[in-house]
């Protein structure tokens, strides 16, 4: 990487090493790929009812349909847990674009608004055109992520002095409980509270193939798009004077890295519902383990993530069976703690 200096009114590049740690990231990429790929099995073997492995590997290679176990993995589980890793990564590679583009380390799409701005919006189709189809509610799921994190930055951008990270948190948290009451409020008047109770309690249960099969270009785009863009945001992440003084186009890539955090959190959000925390907590884990470059901290963002929401959903069904508890629940016992340290460090900072 590099870096601007100013010398005798003349300005140079220098070669600047961000801190990594490339083996670390390597065996992340590796061990965190084959823990995920474990995980999977063992959420796709445990339930309401138990299947062995051997049972969960002949259902997937060699699928009998007369067999009732082969229906439950195929049309139950394995869409359940395929769809849970694509909903971990994609909120976890959005929060880590949004805190390396903003310099906020606080930035979360459940924080910031873009979820509570795709549920009320959803909440919206639910009540006046109930017949959408997936393709089209995921299509108005990412105008709903725009929609709140248009009010969130607006809102935060009114004050004097500027966008602080204060104060686009307390901005989003603002926003997040105006457009949560507005989408209760229609739950209510349209009696359609059922509907959204679960999309804001947050799980994979109804996951079908598909809405895995219309989610999966929309978030496999976004994900190579990031990875594209993983230079551009390690420069942000120094400043935007650098930057731009390094050649970067910065409005262009910003641009860019929201329409590909607002594709991931309003795919995510579509499917999963209102989850919050994860891309406030595998980011900052990640560049903990591997350094600043995200290069790096995108891929490990996206095994990471992944993993804690395969994990959290086996937890969920293993707390109180047969009943389920909601995946949102669980991470927000983490999150929640996790983000007032992360509030108090800020604040001391200041």
């Amino acid at each position: 990487m590099a870096a601007i200096q100013e010398s005798n009114g003349m300005t140079t590049t220098t070669s600047v090493k961000l801190r990594t740690r490339p083996i670390t990231a390597t065996f992340i990429l590796i061990g965190g790929l084959a823990a995920l790929l474990f995980s999977m099995a063992l959420s796709v073997s445990f339930g309401a009812a138990k299947i062995p492995l051997s049972l969960v590997w002949e259902a997937i290679f060699q699928f009998n349909p007369n067999i009732t176990e082969h229906n439950i993995i195929q049309e139950l589980r394995l869409p359940r847990v395929i769809g849970g890793a694509m909903i971990g990564a994609s909120f976890a590679v959005a929060g880590a674009i949004m805190q390396g583009m903003t310099r906020n380390p606080m930035a979360d799409s459940g924080i910031l608004g873009i979820n509570a701005g795709s549920g009320f919006v959803i909440a919206l189709c639910f009540a006046f055109f109930p017949g959408l189809s997936f393709s089209t509610l995921i299509i108005f799921s990412f105008i709903g992520a725009a929609i709140g994190a248009v009010m969130v930055f607006g809102v935060g951008s009114i004050a004097v002095g500027g966008l602080t990270p204060i104060r686009l948190v307390l901005a989003g948290a603002a926003v997040s409980a105006l457009l949560i009451a507005l989408s209760q409020g229609i739950a209510l008047y349209f009696r359609i509270g059922l509907d959204l109770a679960y999309f804001y309690a947050g799980g994979v249960a109804g996951t079908k193939w598909y809405q895995l099969k219309i989610m999966l270009p929309w978030v496999v785009g976004a994900l190579i798009t990031a990875m594209i863009l993983s230079r551009s945001i390690s420069l942000l992440s120094l400043g935007e004077d650098i930057a731009a003084g390094l050649g970067q186009r910065t409005k262009l890539v910003k641009f860019v890295a929201i329409i590909v955090v607002l594709i991931l959190a309003g795919s995510a959000v579509s499917v999963v519902g209102s989850v919050a925390f994860i891309g406030l907590i595998i980011p900052h884990l990640t560049r903990y383990l591997v350094g600043v470059d995200y290069k790096w901290i995108i891929p490990c963002s996206a095994i990471l993530g992944s993993l804690l929401v395969v994990l959290a959903d086996l937890c969920a069904r293993m707390i109180n069976p047969p009943y389920e508890t909601p995946i949102g629940a669980l991470i927000a016992i983490i999150g929640v703690p996790f983000f007032l340290y992360l509030a108090r460090k800020e604040r001391r900072e200041l």
